[in-house]
């Protein structure tokens, strides 16, 4: 079996470096300056400094050729890129089954990256969510870690979980495509706020209740979707959320720590290096829960944060002072 990764940020590497271990990898990226960098180095100093790319994996910046072989397709750009990439290949006529790692809403139609790949290639192949707990340097290293991939097609979703499972790599099947979806994104959107308390020194027991609250927004979200509540208890949403709430790995924990020490948005951003999901799709969240008439208060302070309509503290004060409701509203 052969796999191609397109996307060659931090977490397409990771999972590049992971699946060579036992299989034949192509990992794609658009800039052929990155590649040659990469294949000179054997490491991808931009997005995953530290980590050597094993024998096993090449690098490309030709799409036609990363994918010339492969068996398999992991999509691994950010969200507001799966759309382009999808038409790439739409146009290329490729058959190979698919799977993304995005986790966010596509900015300007808050949809889904399933809404996504059926509005821009209607005929595509087999294809599947893989998502959870994982920071990438974790998982380049080899460390243990367990995620889940849905499929409308239980026993597509069923066969990439046996093929890219290992020993430290433990994969479980969803046919549930939204809630999974809906896990990825919304976590990020937490783990802002999660950051801006923690910058604000508001303790561990704020901490603790964001994440909580934010379980429950994004399970109101997700079931007004179609999603089941079983999946936002599971690894891709109680699961991921936990993580990138409380990892300083995490890239969007460390824009809202930014955020709450007086860094504006850009120059968060620009600090970081990397995309941080949750700045977008905060943004894209609260404008589809106000079409849905769902409440969401914690992404409705993010969001107004990332506007600069309101400084964090006044933010999470407004958020504590909300009147009082039943715990399961």
């Amino acid at each position: 079996m052969t796999i191609s990764v397109l996307g060659a940020g931090a977490w397409g590497t990771a999972l590049a470096i992971r699946l060579a271990a036992h299989t034949p990898v192509v990992l794609w990226t658009r800039s052929t300056e990155h590649a040659q960098s990469m294949a000179q180095e054997r490491e991808n100093q931009r997005y995953l400094p530290g980590h050597v790319l094993p024998s096993g994996l090449s690098v490309s910046a030709d799409l036609s050729r990363a994918m010339a072989a492969a068996d398999l397709l992991i999509v691994a750009v950010p969200s507001n890129g799966f759309r382009p990439l999808a038409l790439a290949l739409r146009q290329l006529g490729v058959a190979t089954p698919i799977v993304w790692l995005c986790k966010g809403l596509e900015t300007g139609s808050q949809k889904l990256p399933h809404a996504v790949l059926a509005e821009a290639w209607p005929d595509h192949p087999p294809a599947a969510v893989l998502s959870g707990p994982s920071f990438a340097q974790e998982v380049a290293r080899g460390l243990p870690a367990a995620l889940t991939v849905a499929s409308p097609d239980a026993d597509f979703a069923r066969r990439v979980a046996r093929e890219l499972h290992d020993p430290k790599l433990r994969l479980y099947a969803s046919t549930d495509v939204v809630g999974v979806e809906l896990g990825g994104a919304m976590k990020n959107v937490i783990a802002i706020a999660a950051g801006i308390s923690d910058g604000l020194g508001f303790g561990l027991n704020a901490r603790a209740a964001l994440v909580t609250r934010g379980l429950a927004e994004l399970t109101r979200l997700g079931l007004k979707l179609g999603g089941r509540p079983e999946t936002f208890m599971g690894l891709s949403g109680m699961g991921d959320l936990i993580l990138t709430c409380t990892g300083d790995l995490s890239r969007n924990r460390q824009l809202g720590l930014r955020l709450a020490a007086g860094e504006s948005l850009e120059g968060a951003l620009r600090e970081l290096g990397h995309v941080a999901e949750g700045a977008t799709t905060a943004l894209e969240v609260v404008r589809l829960a106000r079409e849905l008439g769902v409440e969401m208060p914690i992404s409705a302070a993010v969001a107004q944060i990332l506007n600069q309509e309101m400084p964090p503290r006044e933010a999470v004060a407004a958020l504590l002072a909300r009147d009082l409701k039943d715990e399961g509203g």
